[in-house]
């Protein structure tokens, strides 16, 4: 298979169409679709902090539906969907910039983009095992011990990483490096911790490199096993990016 695995949008849907264009894709539909029949890939986070996160869910919910795509959903992206459903979740964290979004629509179109989202995430897996498990996207990765599994502590892991239960002073969790004791065949593509690079690790690619804080977006060629970017429209924040010891 030919795929174009791409990182954390968070709503910024200009570089995600810049870097579509830039891997070959052709927007004449309104859809990115490549001429030799490539199809793209999404760790997840498609939403929050950035300015244009209901068109991106459109895009890549379209595509879903059409099977032209392979979704996974990240944490803010669960976070999302329990919004939809009438969970009480807090408007924190990126979340107020997507219902900002929504409140500025009517009833009628705020139903249709709750329909979209609900539709592609119930009908998505947790993670994608493809190439005949060989290649496997995962939000924020996955251990090759829990591969084939889909269980409340495997979807911690592959929603929110290695966490520890410790709290960072910003309140988010302290993480554990799985990545550096991944020992496993198949390629992990994740994204959730912004990197200011990507980081290839063992058969892992940390592709978020945080596009929403002023980095770049990312995508994880395969099988050509090469990474292209493009530079965010953003401001740049560099307190958002995590350094990995190597």
């Amino acid at each position: 298979m030919k795929i174009d695995v791409i990182g954390d949008i968070h709503g910024c849907f200009d570089e995600f169409r810049n870097l579509t264009i830039k891997l070959g894709y052709k927007w004449r539909s309104g859809l990115p679709r490549h001429p030799d029949g490539r199809k793209l890939g999404f760790v997840g986070d498609l939403t929050d902090r950035g300015p244009l996160s209901l068109k991106t869910v459109s895009v890549i919910a379209s595509l879903h539906k059409e099977k032209d795509a392979y979704y996974t959903p990240g944490n803010h992206c669960n976070k999302l969907y329990r919004y939809f459903l009438g969970n009480n979740v807090k408007i924190l964290h990126g979340l107020e910039t997507t219902t900002a979004e929504l409140s500025a629509l009517t009833e009628k179109e705020r139903h249709v983009y709750k329909t979209l989202f609900i539709d592609l995430y119930e009908n998505s897996p947790l993670y994608h095992v493809l190439d005949d498990g060989n290649l496997i996207i995962a939000h924020a990765g996955i251990k090759e011990e829990f591969i084939g599994k889909y269980n409340k502590r495997v979807k911690t892991f592959v929603l929110y990483g290695d966490i520890t239960g410790e709290m960072n002073e910003d309140g988010t969790p302290v993480r554990k490096d799985w990545a550096k004791e991944y020992k496993g065949k198949p390629w992990i593509i994740y994204g959730h911790t912004p990197v200011m690079k990507p980081r290839m690790m063992n058969k892992t690619v940390n592709i978020d490199t945080g596009a929403v804080f002023g980095g770049s977006l990312t995508a994880f060629r395969y099988p050509e096993i090469e990474l292209i970017s493009v530079p965010s429209t953003l401001a740049f924040s560099e307190e958002q990016f995590r350094t990995f010891p190597q």
